[in-house]
């Protein structure tokens, strides 16, 4: 693959990002960060398929939701038995 093929694969994901997701550290609601996980998890999939490729960021922003994520968890679980 090409570093022009892995750039625009790069910016696709970056402007479906943009378009459809909000920021780990916005999200407040622990459905909605389950349901980010998992449409990136599907992308992840999606273009390993396609391209044989996926970007960092993807990976990245995965890790920053899950981060999240168990942020949230925590501090639910916290509360819960305090």
């Amino acid at each position: 693959m090409s570093t022009f093929e892995k750039r625009k694969i790069e910016m696709d994901l970056m402007n479906f990002t943009r378009r459809n997701f909000e920021s780990p550290s916005n999200c407040r609601n622990i459905d909605q960060i389950r349901f980010y996980i998992n449409e990136l998890y599907l992308k992840i999939k999606e273009y390993e398929t396609r391209f044989d490729y996926v970007p960092m960021q993807a990976y990245s922003l995965l890790a920053q939701y899950n981060r999240e994520h168990n942020r949230i968890i925590s501090v639910r679980f916290s509360e819960s038995y305090s």
